[in-house]
């Protein structure tokens, strides 16, 4: 029984490996932040149920969207030497495991958008072909980063419209678009890093990104511009909802890492690309809700609760 119980265990960790669930870390908090924001009438928090419902659907969104892009990419993954070791090329998953996962959490965040409200319900397939449609871009624009980041904004967007629904006014339009601009823009500047790591693998087999278009040193240059447009669009979102203190001073952080996080890309070696990659950006995510709620819940003269 116990060996059952491992080897279950041990699948269940191989498909969390196999769809980076760690790096969830990085579009949640926007989520959060977005729900906290969308909430604020009701002390930040809009119910266990829409709460837990919000969780579900960003784990089926993600699972669904990285899931797709591993089958999509498993042929470039094979040949490129930093990415042969995946689990489908190197078959630890199957392919049909692989689909059965992707369709499954698919359905999933169909399924669960329909308990959250009707806007959610009818745009969730809207959702799932927009985190798809990613996949295939780098085999035809050098944009393709901006698809990316529009399939990840999509985190704080719906976690906004699941809180509101249709019941938005024009502050809530405007945070909305703000935020979901900051991380289309955030996402750029980070994936333009993270693809020069297979710049030469890239221009060889005829994949498109800015790094291949333009050559690292100008994708770099491009990729810190929008790492400060980000920056801007984050502060006029602080200017829309009248934040103050703490959120002035967790923005002075973000702006160390962003900065931080360029002065790392560019020693170019594959250790330091992914913790400017991960770490910092994964604690970006992390202050940017930390201050987000603690603008929401004390500065605004809230106090947490759990509501009746």
């Amino acid at each position: 029984m116990f060996g059952a119980i491992g080897r279950l265990f041990k699948k269940i960790w191989m498909l969390g490996e196999f769809i980076k669930f760690s790096h969830t870390v990085f579009a949640l908090p926007f989520a959060l932040s977005a729900m906290i924001v969308a909430a604020r009438e009701n002390r930040g928090f809009p119910g266990w149920r829409t709460f837990l419902l919000i969780l579900s659907a960003m784990v089926c969104a993600r699972t669904c969207a990285m899931s797709f892009n591993r089958i999509a990419d498993r042929v470039y993954d094979a040949l490129n030497p930093r990415t042969a070791n995946r689990h489908l090329p190197s078959g630890k998953i199957s392919l049909a495991a692989a689909w059965t996962l992707c369709i499954a959490s698919g359905v999933g965040l169909i399924v669960v958008s329909y308990f959250i409200n009707k806007i959610c319900f009818y745009l969730s397939p809207v959702a799932l072909f927009v985190i798809c449609f990613y996949s295939f871009t780098k085999r035809f624009t050098h944009y393709s980063h901006f698809f990316l980041g529009l399939a990840l904004a999509l985190a704080p967007t719906g976690a906004w419209l699941a809180v509101r629904g249709v019941n938005l006014n024009f502050q809530d339009i405007l945070g909305m678009i703000t935020l979901g601009a900051a991380v289309v823009f955030w996402l750029v500047g980070f994936d333009i890093i993270y693809a020069i790591q297979d710049y030469q693998f890239d221009k060889t087999h005829g994949l498109h990104s800015l790094v291949v278009a333009w050559g690292p040193k100008n994708a770099l240059i491009a990729s810190f511009l929008s790492h400060m447009f980000m920056w801007a669009l984050l502060c006029l979102f602080g200017l829309i909802f009248r934040f103050r203190l703490v959120y002035a001073g967790g923005l002075f952080i973000i702006l160390i890492c962003l900065v931080m996080e360029h002065f790392l890309a560019r020693r170019r070696t594959i250790y330091w690309i992914n913790v400017a990659f991960f770490r910092l950006n994964a604690l970006i995510s992390i202050v940017f809700l930390v201050i987000v709620a603690a603008e929401v819940f004390f500065e605004r003269g809230f106090v947490f609760r759990i509501p009746e």
